[in-house]
C-alpha cells in the first residue's frame, strides 16, 4: 500500500479544478467561470476527486484507467484546470475559517494563506505562485 492520500510523494500530482457551477444564486457575484472549486489528485495509479460542497463532501476514486488524461477532458467540458503544489512544510495549524470550498482547497494543498477567500483569489495565487 502507498503513502496515504495526504502525504506528499514525487509520483502524486494534484489540479484545482475551478467550475462555474453552483446551486446557490448569491456565488453568481462571483467571477463567472470561478464560483466553485475542487481538488483533483493522480497518485500514478488513481486519479482521486474531493470535492465540497455545502451539505457535503464527496471524496471519489474516479473509474478511468490511470493513464485517461482526466485534466485535458475537464479542460474540454469547459472547466479552468490549473497544476496545485502540495505542500506539507508549515507544520502549524491552518487558521480558523468557514469551511467553503476554497478553504478545503487549501487545506489539501497546505496553503494558509488568509486572504485567499474566492475560487478567483485562489486561481490567481496558484498561478502566480507555480509560473
Amino acid at each position: 500500500m502507498g503513502a496515504p492520500l495526504y502525504y506528499a510523494t514525487p509520483n502524486k500530482r494534484a489540479w484545482v479544478v475551478f467550475t462555474n457551477q453552483t446551486e446557490f444564486h448569491f456565488l453568481r457575484l462571483f467571477k463567472r467561470g470561478f464560483r466553485h472549486c475542487f481538488i483533483l489528485i493522480h497518485d500514478g495509479a488513481h486519479w482521486i476527486s474531493i470535492d465540497p460542497m455545502a451539505h457535503y463532501m464527496e471524496v471519489a476514486v474516479q473509474d478511468v484507467v490511470p493513464d485517461f488524461d482526466l485534466v485535458h477532458w475537464l479542460r474540454e467540458q469547459g472547466h479552468v484546470v490549473i497544476n496545485a503544489p502540495l505542500s506539507q512544510e508549515l507544520r502549524v495549524g491552518a487558521p480558523i475559517r468557514f469551511f467553503t470550498c476554497v478553504e478545503a482547497c487549501k487545506r489539501v494543498l497546505g496553503i494558509h494563506k488568509m486572504g485567499i477567500l474566492t475560487p478567483w483569489q485562489l486561481y490567481r495565487y496558484l498561478n502566480y505562485t507555480t509560473q
